[in-house]
């Protein structure tokens, strides 16, 4: 791993977006980055489609109830670049802080659930796109491709990061640790709000079980980020006085070690920064006993690649 960087402090931003409002989102996310860069982060991580907000309404709505929503999201997501983007690297330069802004991204007609990367100089070095909307999430969003396994150089560490269940994906996971991984940035939205859906009871639960089992598993720090939903939220979709639909609050947010615990954190339901310090000389009593991309790796019985992308 060869000489490591003194330690820096990581932040997962828990906070509500300013839902379907790009500019509105924007002007939020660089307010946000400034706070946490006060408090000493170098890291700063938000959660999945934090601009302009996740699409809760496929879980809440009937597709035609959805449609008008849609059109609303496809005009506030975010072109790359764009102003939007140049506002983002401007906060990210000015706070001296690598910014991870998870994005729902416009490309011609289609749309993405990305996650963008800036650089301390507020230049985007990044930009990973989900493979696999999931479920109803395939009624929004395009898929990615291999162009988005990557993992980043930085003087903090090499950085990385997957989208939602992504982390179901062991190949996507394994593909990181090939890389060398060391600060994972792991972004959901805020299921646990969505109360009639039975799988809202345990989501939290899910997400906190990826998020330990992927750094015990590839001996990498994970900052595990997720939003809440607030009042504005529910009243845009309609849903006001209805809280067995969408409630304010959920989330689940943690900052996780390579032993698989959790070392601050979780914060849930309120609007928060939850801070790290981190040292990555901690990895290396996990790569003893099982470096996954090393010596326990046992490449005579299994083979690994990424392949190139399809041509369009």
């Amino acid at each position: 791993m060869g000489d490591q960087p003194p330690r820096t402090r990581v932040a997962a931003v828990h906070a509500a977006s300013a839902f379907l409002d790009r500019e509105a989102g924007v002007a939020k996310a660089c307010d946000l980055v400034a706070e946490a860069a006060e408090s000493g982060a170098r890291v700063i991580a938000f959660p999945e489609t934090f601009i302009p907000g996740y699409p809760y309404w496929i879980w809440t709505h009937t597709p035609p109830a959805g449609a008008p929503f849609f059109r609303e999201f496809y005009l506030n997501s975010v072109e790359v670049p764009s102003p939007a983007t140049e506002a983002l690297g401007a906060a990210a330069r000015e706070a001296a802080a690598y910014v991870v802004m998870g994005v729902s991204e416009r490309d011609g007609g289609t749309l993405y659930n990305t996650q963008l990367y800036f650089d301390d100089q507020g230049a985007l070095i990044g930009r990973h796109r989900k493979l696999q909307p999931t479920q109803a999430e395939r009624m929004v969003w395009g898929r990615g491709d291999s162009r988005d396994m990557f993992v980043l150089d930085t003087p903090h560490g090499r950085l990385g990061g997957l989208i939602c269940f992504e982390h179901t994906m062991d190949l996507a996971r394994y593909a990181l640790t090939t890389m060398g991984e060391q600060i994972h940035v792991a972004c959901w939205p805020a299921i646990s709000a969505i109360a009639h859906d039975p799988v809202s009871r345990f989501f939290d639960s899910i997400s906190e079980a990826a998020a330990k089992h992927h750094a015990l598993a590839g001996q990498t720090f994970v900052i595990n980020v997720q939003p809440r939903v607030d009042e504005a939220t529910i009243e845009k979709l309609g849903l006001t006085g209805q809280p067995d639909m969408l409630r304010v609050g959920g989330g689940w947010s943690a900052i996780v070690g390579p032993h698989g615990q959790i070392i601050a954190g979780p914060v849930k339901d309120e609007e928060t920064i939850l801070y790290a310090d981190i040292d990555l000389a901690d990895i290396v009593l996990m790569k003893q006993p099982c470096d996954s991309a090393g010596h326990y790796a046992r490449p005579d019985v299994f083979s690994f690649g990424l392949l190139p992308p399809a041509a369009s």
